[in-house]
């Protein structure tokens, strides 16, 4: 029975509708359709060599033609290269098989069927494939969603660029922030790793069995085909691979997993603190109607967008450091284990997109109190003895830290206790007076201005 009750991971069911723009890209019909676009442009880019007498260059319609087989390739043609898979036991070939089905009837393409995977290994195909497809879902997909997370931030950033706020070092009252600083740091950080994301190269190779072009020169030894080889891997909009064994080494797939798997660590360090800002009181979340915290509190309102985002991020971050570890190896010229972990890659992106949408969510929801940030603040004028240790330190006064040590270390410290010290310093008369004003709220130094330039 197929129902989105009974599927057996969450992606298709319980989060089916929130993954839909992986589905073209990450599924076996993504696999097969992307197969489909290889083979073609290799036939194709065969085609157009001169050294290949035996392979007619197609006309602008041939050409057209088969490349129509790859743009319009369908649900109902993937079922087709299934069904011949059921019987070859080897989907690539399969793949093989069925454009040759396809175009055997065909009078200008139907003589170069022999050309169809010519001097291919399975591995020339598909490394290929999963390229198009991480370069599709990098630049279609997660980019976007990354660059509309930052977006957010930035101008929550904005927003509460002077709101000021105690920092919490260790657990502990620290010097103050804003709380549009806190959220500036994590644009920066995004901001760096969608950068490099966006920079990194999407590596391909088309060399044969074991990277040698061993059957090419056998067939015609006067191409040049690492040249050959080349052009057409670029003209993919992809890196080429000069050196392999029978498989692309995917040290890519693992550069482009190490950099998901740190966006992903990021999104959680900052789910938690929010989740933990809720919990003081510094947010509050928007209410639904209808909506239940839970099943027997009522007063609940739970930060479950950020728990759910952090769940997810989590599952995505560990497939992703197991692609990063395990795909670069492979024993001697080949071995077939990457082949079942590749099938795995639109799963992490899968649980990368929901967390993504759980946070966007989350943020959405939150408002800022500032009259418990106002109360904390209020509450802890020792964070000031840093400011007045330093100013201490700039005039030579004797033992500054200790002094203040002393002072606030253990004990209640209020705003008389704070400016009854600071009154007794022999300090010159601007500096005493610039301290006397000082409060916690306003003790967040270049705060402001740093937020504002995120």
């Amino acid at each position: 029975m197929s129902h989105a009750l009974t599927a057996l991971s969450p992606l298709d069911g319980r989060y089916a509708g929130k993954v839909d723009a992986l589905r073209p890209i990450f599924s076996e019909y993504g696999l097969i359709r992307a197969r489909v676009k290889v083979e073609v442009e290799w036939l194709l880019a065969l085609a157009r060599e001169p050294g290949i007498p035996e392979l007619a260059a197609f006309s602008d319609a041939a050409a057209a033609r088969l490349r129509a087989l790859a743009d319009g390739f369908s649900v109902e043609h993937a079922a087709r290269v299934k069904a011949i898979e059921a019987t070859t036991n080897h989907d690539v070939k399969a793949v093989e098989y069925f454009i040759k089905e396809q175009l055997k009837d065909d009078a200008e393409l139907g003589p170069a069927l022999e050309f169809v995977h010519f001097a291919c290994t399975s591995e020339d195909i598909n490394n290929l494939s999963y390229a198009l497809m991480l370069s599709q879902a990098r630049q279609d997909v997660l980019l976007p969603k990354l660059d509309a997370l930052i977006g957010k931030l930035r101008a929550m950033a904005h927003e509460h660029a002077a709101l000021p706020m105690l920092a919490r070092t260790h657990g502990q009252t620290a010097s103050p922030t804003t709380v549009g600083k806190e959220l500036a740091n994590v644009v920066a950080r995004l901001q760096r790793q969608g950068e490099v994301l966006a920079g990194l190269p999407m590596p391909g190779k088309i060399n044969g069995a074991v990277g040698n072009y061993n059957a090419h020169v056998a067939a015609y030894p006067d191409v040049d085909w690492p040249a050959f080889s080349r052009r057409f891997v670029e003209s993919l909009d992809l890196d080429w691979q000069p050196y392999t064994t029978q498989i692309e080494p995917h040290d890519g797939v693992a550069e482009l997993s190490d950099v998901c798997k740190r966006i992903d660590t990021i999104a959680i360090d900052l789910c938690r603190d929010i989740w933990g800002y809720i919990s003081q009181g510094y947010f509050k979340q928007a209410v639904k109607a209808g909506e239940v915290g839970s099943s027997t509190m009522p007063h609940k309102v739970n930060p479950i967008d950020f728990e759910n985002a952090e769940g997810n991020f989590g599952i995505a971050s560990a497939l992703f450091e197991h692609f990063a570890i395990k795909l670069p190896i492979s024993r001697w010229q080949r071995d077939l284990t990457d082949s079942t972990v590749l099938r795995a890659l639109g799963t992490a992106f899968g649980h990368m997109l929901i967390g993504f949408d759980a946070l966007q969510r989350g943020l959405n929801k939150l408002s800022v109190n500032p009259e418990r940030l106002a109360a904390d603040l209020d509450a802890s004028w020792e964070v000031l003895a840093e400011a007045v240790q330093t100013v201490m330190r700039r005039h030579g006064l004797p033992n500054p830290y200790e002094q203040l040590k002393a002072l606030t270390r253990g004990h209640g410290i209020n705003a008389a206790s704070m400016r009854e010290f600071i009154t007794g310093l022999d300090l010159p008369a601007a500096d005493k007076a610039r301290l006397l004003q000082m409060t916690p709220g306003s003790y967040t130094g270049l705060a402001e201005r740093l937020a504002r330039e995120s």
